[in-house]
């Protein structure tokens, strides 16, 4: 049984991915900043009849919180198959490249990007362990510079200094990863699920949570084949899905 963990899988696409996964047959971590709501929702999901589901408390700005969440696995699993980084965090609203104050910048990049740094560092070894590991770090649109020099993008007039900045900075690490990853088995890609309707934008989005997790699932259960290294989005309006960086 393949084991998977969802950072901040407690609510939204996160939750609906843990569904969808343990579905599929895989054993999933469902992270959880707070280890009593993530086991109040596992309860729940039990109840509706999905298994071999784990409430995992980790933080991704706290190193210790995460290191921990990596000890558990280890004991229990040898290794980890699946590493979604899905935790993320808009910021305030406008944030304004002029006005945006340093501290909130920061603090949107330390779970966006620094977060997923600590995680993705933290359980590497425990991927290289796997026979086909895969890393999806789940990003945005609004990390696209080309889309966002394009007057004609339906997001255009979107900008946020800190949010948008934090996944352009997410794929740029995840190029490197994946780089300096290509000689191994694993694929690592950016995953934008497309404007969904969650708490996270108070449901303005367009897109369901189900389409959202299941576009996020297509590229991650992916064969030996599949590349490695791109920006996948739900947005896109094609067959393949490929945006630009």
């Amino acid at each position: 049984m393949k084991s998977v963990l969802i950072t901040g899988a407690n609510r939204s696409i996160g939750l609906e991915i843990t569904k969808q996964l343990s579905a599929k047959g895989l054993f999933v971590y469902l992270g959880s900043r707070n280890l009593e709501k993530g086991e109040a929702v596992v309860e729940e999901l039990n109840q509706n009849g999905y298994q071999n589901i784990k409430a995992i408390e980790i933080d991704v700005t706290n190193p210790d919180s995460v290191a921990a969440a990596k000890n558990i696995v280890e004991k229990e699993q040898g290794k980890l198959d699946i590493l979604i980084n899905n935790a993320g965090i808009l910021g305030t609203n406008p944030q304004t490249a002029s006005e945006t104050s340093i501290k909130e910048i920061q603090n949107v990049f330390d779970t966006n990007f620094f977060g997923v740094i600590t995680v993705t560092q933290a359980f590497l070894d425990l991927l290289k362990k796997s026979d086909s590991p895969r890393i999806s770090n789940i990003t945005s649109g609004l990390g696209s510079l080309t889309l966002h020099s394009d007057p004609t993008w339906k997001y255009y007039n979107f900008k946020t200094a800190g949010y948008g900045t934090s996944k352009a900075a997410l794929n740029a690490y995840t190029i490197v990863l994946a780089y300096e990853l290509k000689d191994l088995p694993f694929k690592v890609n950016v995953i934008d699920p497309g404007y969904t309707a969650t708490d996270f934008n108070a449901h303005s989005g367009p897109g369901s949570v189900e389409s959202a997790a299941s576009f996020i699932i297509k590229h991650t259960l992916t064969d030996e084949n599949a590349p490695t290294g791109q920006f996948y989005s739900n947005d896109i309006e094609d067959e393949i899905g490929i945006s630009p960086w």
